[in-house]
């Protein structure tokens, strides 16, 4: 059972070559930390109408289902920082998480994202336009 589960997630793209992921799943708090350290850019790779909804302070906003979206990130993220990632739920960001750390990005990704952050009261900031 556990070999047929390993093929369809590899079927799926959901694991690497080795079967390990290569960044780290986060829990809110530990992610709370990171992203207070300076060496870190938080990544929001969700819809922009989603960023304006709400965010965390700081993110830069890159949509994940842009075509050039490795291309984007590669432009603006610098690659001596730890890459801080979040999305709605938590499966774009690791989606994302994967295709940068496969270009040399050192890459954490908010378990249960931006849903899992604010279930825990931690603030957002909200765009009104």
């Amino acid at each position: 059972m556990k070999r047929i589960l390993s093929c369809l997630l590899a079927a799926l793209g959901l694991t690497t070559a080795c079967g390990q992921a290569n960044f780290e799943n986060m829990e809110v708090k530990e992610f709370a930390e990171l992203i207070a350290d300076s060496n870190v850019v938080i990544l929001d790779v969700r819809k922009a109408e989603e960023f304006d909804e709400g965010h965390i302070k700081g993110a830069v906003l890159i949509d994940q289902f842009q075509s050039d979206f490795v291309e984007l990130a590669q432009a603006k993220l610098p690659k001596d920082k730890t890459i801080a990632i979040y999305c709605r739920s938590g499966r774009r960001s690791a989606n994302a998480a994967a295709k940068l750390a496969n270009v040399g990005y050192k890459c954490v990704n908010l378990k249960g994202g931006i849903l899992a952050w604010k279930e825990a009261d931690m603030p957002v900031v909200i765009n009104h336009h």
